[in-house]
């Protein structure tokens, strides 16, 4: 069975520059990047050189990158590193990650709500600022709706008051511009290179919140990931991004073929490879799997908590009902995806739709 593959908002497949790269430099740059031989300046050069390629995807200076193991950790080191003595507050958004909602709820943290395309009001985020606020973190891109936050109208606001915004720009990359706010992370994998490497830009401060050595110029302690730093240096060389032709002709397939069904952040901004489409009167996780038995990857925004499948807390606070939230799929397109895969996709989802639906005591 051909098998195809709608979920690249989750992860991306390596590409060959980055998958070339990596195994070149596990292959000839086997040194620690901190050591004084010529095999520790092998991999200290090819470091550098990959620190000098995420920069410039993210239009910033290279002594401001800092690897991390992935865009959580980031994140947490974002959040946590910006901490001050008296300054503990935290202001982010009800549709963000959970790699920042969790580590912000272990402080003191206000969470401003969303209208309902996914967007947050630029006056909510300056009425929750408080003389103790360390940090704003608003991300990018969302994850699930692939819509666009005013980020410009949120930094004016947080320089208003001093404070630094962050921004969680994993799904941004290779997507559109990524904002240059004073803290932003990035994630390989979402850009087509290896999974377990990110990186923190900061363009202020940051305190280390891992101890045990001075790498990352004292920001984030441990032997660096030379091969998946370069293999992120050289997805960086390579973002061109998906055009919104196929996601619009998914789109329009499904709400012409599929009764009932509409599009989740259709009246915002959003980034030109996602699609968040709510089928009225079905569970998207056996949708999910209806398709993946079909040959297709899709997503929904469930999670599976304690055997209880709960709602996306995005789909929620753009003020779906939980019956609703659970009976959305997200789409999220690649760069190798085809028009043909996209009509088979459709051809696929009308069945599997209608004899769902047909067992479904929710759909009248």
């Amino acid at each position: 069975m051909l098998r195809s593959y709608f979920d690249h908002n989750a992860t991306t497949p390596i590409s060959e520059a980055a998958l070339a790269a990596l195994t070149a430099c596990l292959r000839d740059a086997p040194g620690n990047a901190s050591s004084i031989h010529r095999f520790g300046q092998e991999a200290k050069q090819r470091l550098e050189q990959a620190r000098r390629q995420v920069a410039a995807a993210a239009q910033a200076k290279p002594d401001q990158v800092i690897f991390t193991g992935g865009g959580t950790e980031a994140n947490n080191l974002a959040i946590f590193g910006s901490l001050r003595a008296g300054k503990r507050h935290v202001v982010t958004t009800a549709v963000e990650h959970p790699a920042v909602l969790s580590p912000a709820r272990e402080l003191d943290v206000t969470v401003v709500g969303v209208d309902g395309q996914g967007l947050v009001d630029p006056d909510e985020i300056r009425r929750a600022i408080r003389p103790e606020t360390a940090l704003i973190s608003v991300m990018s891109v969302n994850n699930e709706l692939g819509t666009i936050q005013p980020l410009a109208l949120v930094h004016a606001v947080a320089r208003e008051y001093g404070v630094p915004l962050h921004t969680d720009a994993v799904q941004a990359l290779g997507k559109t511009a990524i904002y240059p706010a004073e803290l932003v992370t990035l994630s390989a994998h979402k850009v087509y290179g290896p999974q377990g490497i990110g990186a923190l830009i900061a363009r202020v401060p940051v305190r280390k919140v891992t101890f045990g050595g001075h790498h990352e110029r004292d920001r984030r302690p441990g032997t660096e990931n030379v091969a998946g730093a370069v293999a992120f240096g050289a997805a960086c060389m390579d973002l061109s991004a998906v055009g919104p032709e196929l996601r619009d002709q998914l789109e329009r397939e499904i709400l012409r073929r599929i009764p009932r069904t509409r599009v989740n952040g259709a009246g915002a901004p959003r980034v030109a490879n996602t699609a968040n489409v709510l089928f009225e009167g079905i569970e998207g996780e056996p949708l999910v799997i209806g398709l993946d038995l079909r040959g297709f990857a899709v997503s929904s925004g469930s999670a599976c908590s304690s055997g209880a499948v709960e709602p996306s807390h995005v789909l929620t606070a753009i003020g779906l009902s939980r019956e609703d939230a659970r009976s959305c799929l997200r789409f999220s397109l690649g760069r190798a995806n085809t028009e043909a895969e996209v009509l088979a996709l459709v051809d696929a989802l009308e069945p599997v739709v209608a004899r769902l639906r047909k067992l479904s005591p929710a759909y009248v």
